[in-house]
């Protein structure tokens, strides 16, 4: 079964983020963070006062309009939310000027970024406003869409609209893809170049200690020279998490077996480079990749025509193979929160990634008669090639730690092959790893303290729910 979040973490968190929200919406803030969006633009004079305008994931944004018609956004990295506050505004900050100054990307220009916010609201980041019509989602969602809704790929979208839309992405995904490094991890800006000389920060390691209680101290702390050692490191983090995680983790004695077995599959291979091609002529090339690019952070004019990508944080040298695999966004849904189950998923997926890499071939094509791409450098066959191997379930497990159980049958055919069903993989775990008898016990003793865990939240539930309520008086007799 999936792996879900820890209730208790996600309690915590959104209780230091609902306190937050509610200081950064008070009188005294707002009149702070009016005086310093003004104060940072002075060519023009304020029409109002700063505005919240949005509640991202990650960060909470003010507002503000000029008399010249320029409008100001200060997003800042909301805690409870952004674990690494510090280091995601500095990360973001240095893809973006990246991107501005060696793409054709639009993204909004930075006017200020400090690491204090007035009222001490932390890390911020102060660019331009751009205005939009819509953003993708939107475009391509199904209608009758509430907002507490998650969104899916209308059904009925006619292929040449999907096409149009699809191809403003491939575009994009195609100027990152050109962009390369030696190492792997996050941006900085060099006395004469771009560097990377700190670790990759991902969205999975935000969310594992948000919403897992995984330690901070046991994430990377530095960057990485080749493929193979990044992929040892994620799953040697899938594992950890398992380990770590003390609340919804596992269902049962089986279930806690499966996902130790998953995991030290995934170790040993990785641990003889086995998850990765080392045949691949630039496996030690690395390319630019955005965890969070997606249809929601694509804004469009009213001719559905992009005029700005934002949200860079979690963007960092990765790994070729993530580059090379196609997107999963495409049907806006994840494989492992689709409603009809991921085997449905798969299905529909395959039948609009068609037309995703029609559109891409279109825009490469392009690409290369006005010179700004190589045929070599064509992502289309690649990504083709990473959905039919397999490759494409591989890197998505690695880079996603709540989804690694549910999409591991497709894992398990890429690396074991035959033509058995998910619940024949299921059963054959076992079998698919041989422990020593030393490794036998470590498992049993690994399975036998997290149902230890699992009995004492059970445990601690029932307690509180039979604890006597105020005013209750006949319990406490």
């Amino acid at each position: 079964m999936q792996m879900l979040y820890d209730d208790i973490s996600w309690e915590q968190s959104d209780a230091v983020f609902d306190a937050f929200k509610k200081k950064a919406s008070s009188p005294d803030v707002l009149m702070a963070i009016t005086e310093f969006m003004a104060e940072k633009y002075p060519s023009s004079r304020p029409n109002d006062r700063a505005r919240i305008i949005g509640v991202g994931a990650f960060n909470f944004c003010y507002r503000m309009e000029f008399d010249d018609g320029f409008a100001s956004l200060l997003r800042l990295a909301s805690p409870g939310r952004s674990m690494f506050p510090e280091e995601k505004t500095e990360a973001e900050v240095a893809v973006m000027r990246f991107i501005k100054a060696n793409t054709s990307i639009p993204v909004p220009n930075i006017l200020d970024w400090g690491m204090q916010a007035p009222c001490e609201m932390g890390p911020y980041i102060l660019m331009e406003f751009v205005s939009s019509a819509s953003n993708l989602t939107a475009k391509l969602r199904k209608p009758g869409y509430a907002r507490e809704d998650r969104p899916m790929l209308n059904p009925d979208i006619d292929e040449p609209t999907l096409e149009l839309l699809y191809g403003q992405m491939a575009d994009i995904m195609l100027q990152l893809s050109r962009q390369s490094f030696s190492k792997i991890g996050c941006l900085a800006a060099g006395p004469d170049d771009w560097v990377v000389t700190k670790r990759p920060l991902t969205m999975n390691m935000n969310e594992l200690v948000q919403l897992g209680g995984y330690p901070k101290n046991a994430l990377p702390s530095s960057t990485f020279a080749s493929t193979s050692d990044y992929l040892y490191s994620l799953a040697e983090s899938n594992y950890t998490h398992l380990s770590t995680q003390r609340n919804d983790a596992i269902q049962s004695e089986e279930d806690c077996r499966n996902k130790y077995t998953i995991r030290k599959i995934l170790l040993k291979l990785a641990e003889k480079s086995k998850l990765t091609c080392e045949d691949t002529p630039d496996h030690r090339e690395f390319k630019l990749f955005c965890d969070d690019l997606r249809p929601t952070n694509i804004l469009l004019d009213e001719n559905s025509k992009v005029v700005a990508v934002i949200d860079w944080e979690f963007t960092y040298t990765a790994p070729s193979e993530f580059t090379y695999s196609p997107p999963w966004w495409l049907l806006l849904e994840t494989p492992e929160d689709w409603p009809s189950g991921i085997s449905d998923w798969v299905a529909t997926y395959d039948s609009r990634l068609k037309i995703f890499l029609r559109a891409m071939v279109s825009h490469e094509d392009i690409a290369i008669r006005d010179g700004r791409l190589s045929e070599e450098e064509r992502l289309s066959e690649r990504m083709y090639n990473s959905w039919n191997s397999g490759a494409f379930w591989v890197n998505y497990g690695l880079r996603k730690s709540w989804a690694l159980d549910i999409i591991w049958p497709y894992i398990d055919r890429k690396i074991f092959g035959g033509e058995e069903t998910h619940e024949q993989r299921i059963a054959l775990l076992a079998s698919r790893i041989q422990f020593t008898d030393d490794e036998h016990k470590e498992m049993d003793a690994f399975v036998q303290r997290k149902l230890r865990e699992s009995e004492t939240r059970a445990q601690n539930e029932w307690d509180k729910s039979n604890w006597p309520q105020a005013g209750d008086v006949s319990q406490m007799r």
